[in-house]
C-alpha cells in the first residue's frame, strides 16, 4: 500500500538496506505499522469483533478474484506453466503432493485447535459444523487455484522474472514498470493490497490474539482475561522477530511444518477425549469449577494424560524436524515427518486413549454410548433473550440454565440410564 502511494519507499537506498534483526528498513516499517494497527481490534470482545470477519469474508475473495482477472488479462491467458507436464514421477511426485497437502493443513492448524474459541458462540453444533465443512476446502482450493494461475500468468507478463509466486512481489512489479507504473496500476495495487491487509488482520486476530487470550485466561483467570492475553500475545509477537520466518520459501515451509509438529499433538488428545473417551458427555457445571475435588481438576490442576500424549506426539516427528532444519537423519524419519500432522495426531491421540483406558478419567459417560447434549429448539434460544435485549453470558452454563437446554440434557441422561 505504501509503495503504491510513494514508489520511492521500495527503491530508496536508506529504506532498502538490511538491518541486524533481519529484513530491510522498509519491511520493518510496514510490519510496525500493521502491528500497531492491529492493537485496537484486540480491545473488542469476540462477539463484537466478528464484524471484522464479515468484512474480510467479502473483501478478501473479491480482491483475490480481481487480482486473478487482472493478471490473466495482461498475460492473455494463464500461460504455459499450467500446461507443462510434471517434472517428477512415481514416488517423488506422490511425496510432493503429500508435502503440498501438509503445507495446507499446517496453514490452518492453529484454527483446528482454537476452533472452540469461536464455535462456542454458535446456537447449535450444526451452525459451526456445516459452514466450516464447506468453506475450508472451497476456500483453500480457490486460493491455491488463484495462486497457480496468477503465478503462471506472471511468467508471460514478465519473462525476465519468470514465474513470480509471491503475490506481493508481483504487485510490486505492476507499479514499478517504467520506473513508477501507471496511475491506474498504482490505484489497483493499492486496493488489492488494502484487501490483503484486511485479510491478514482478520487472520491475525482470529488465529493469534483471541487464541492466545483464551488460553492465557484459562491458565491465570484471576489476572488475565481475553483482552489482556491478546495484548500479551502482541508484545511477544514483536519480540520474536517474526519477519525472519518468511525470509525465504524454505524457511517459511519449515516454519509451517513446525506448526504441525506441535499443534497436531494438541489436536489429537482434544478430539479423542471428546469423541472416543467421553463420547460427547460433559458436565458443564464442573467445567467452570476450580474445586480440587472436581472431575476436571486433574492432579494438582494438571491433566497429566494430556501432557504425556502431547510429548509422545511431538517425539514421533522431532527427528524428522531436525532433518528439515539441516541435520542429517535417517530417511525413515524424513518420511514420517512428511506426514507430520497426521503422525503427530495419531500418536498423541492413540497414547491419550490408551492412558484413559488404563487410568480412567473422572466424569465419564454414564451410559457408554454417544451422549451429547441435544440441540436447543426455538424456545430454548428465545429464553436467552431478556426483555427484548440480547444478554451477554460469560459461560456456556449461563446459557444452558436460562432455558430448557440444560433440562433436556439431564432428561436425556436420565432416559439413557
Amino acid at each position: 500500500m505504501i509503495l503504491s502511494i510513494w514508489p520511492s519507499f521500495g527503491t530508496k537506498a536508506s529504506l532498502t538496506k538490511e538491518i541486524a534483526l533481519g529484513g530491510s528498513v522498509n519491511y520493518l516499517i510496514g510490519f510496525i505499522l500493521f502491528w500497531a494497527g492491529s492493537l485496537p481490534f484486540i480491545w473488542f470482545p469476540v462477539h463484537k469483533v466478528r464484524h471484522l470477519f464479515t468484512v474480510k469474508a467479502v473483501v478478501a475473495p473479491t480482491a483475490g478474484i480481481a487480482f486473478l482477472v487482472w493478471a490473466l488479462v495482461r498475460a492473455g491467458g494463464a500461460g504455459e506453466i499450467i500446461h507443462q507436464p510434471a517434472k517428477v514421477h512415481g514416488s517423488k511426485l506422490a511425496w510432493a503432493i503429500i508435502t503440498g497437502i501438509m503445507s495446507s493443513v499446517s496453514n490452518f492448524a492453529t484454527l483446528i485447535v482454537n476452533d472452540p474459541d469461536f464455535s462456542r458462540f454458535a446456537s447449535k453444533p450444526s451452525d459451526a459444523l456445516l459452514p466450516q465443512f464447506i468453506t475450508i476446502p472451497v476456500g483453500f482450493g480457490l486460493t491455491s487455484l488463484i495462486g497457480i494461475l496468477v503465478g503462471s500468468a506472471s511468467a508471460v507478463i514478465y519473462p525476465e522474472l519468470g514465474a513470480v509466486w509471491n503475490p506481493l512481489e508481483l504487485l510490486k512489479a505492476f507499479i514499478t514498470e517504467n520506473g513508477h507504473g501507471s496511475t491506474g496500476a498504482r490505484a489497483g495495487v493499492f486496493l488489492i493490497a488494502f484487501a490483503f491487509v484486511i485479510a491478514q488482520l482478520g487472520t491475525n486476530i482470529a488465529a493469534n490474539s483471541i487464541s492466545a487470550g483464551t488460553d492465557l485466561t484459562a491458565l491465570l483467570p484471576r489476572y488475565i482475561n481475553i483482552r489482556r492475553g491478546g495484548y500479551i500475545c502482541a508484545v511477544i509477537g514483536i519480540v520474536i522477530c517474526p519477519w525472519q520466518f518468511v525470509a525465504g520459501s524454505s524457511t517459511f515451509t519449515t516454519y509451517l511444518s513446525a506448526y504441525s509438529v506441535f499443534l497436531s499433538a494438541i489436536a489429537g488428545p482434544m478430539i479423542v477425549d471428546y469423541y472416543a473417551v467421553r463420547k460427547g458427555y460433559l458436565q458443564a457445571r464442573d467445567l467452570y469449577s476450580a474445586d480440587v475435588n472436581g472431575p476436571y481438576y486433574g492432579t494438582f490442576g494438571i491433566q497429566w494424560r494430556g501432557y504425556v500424549a502431547y510429548i509422545c506426539g511431538i517425539a514421533i516427528n522431532v527427528v524428522g524436524f531436525a532433518g528439515a532444519c539441516g541435520v542429517e537423519v535417517p530417511i525413515g524419519a524424513t518420511y514420517i515427518y512428511r506426514l507430520n500432522f497426521f503422525t503427530g495426531f495419531l500418536a498423541s491421540g492413540g497414547v491419550y486413549y490408551i492412558l484413559c483406558r488404563t487410568k480412567p478419567v473422572q466424569a465419564q459417560n454414564p451410559v457408554g454410548s454417544w451422549l451429547e447434549a441435544p440441540e436447543p429448539d426455538e424456545e430454548d434460544l428465545g429464553n436467552v433473550v431478556s426483555h427484548g435485549k440480547e444478554v451477554e453470558y460469560t459461560t456456556g452454563l449461563d446459557v444452558e440454565q436460562q432455558g430448557g437446554f440444560f433440562r433436556k440434557k439431564m432428561d436425556a441422561i436420565t432416559k439413557a440410564l
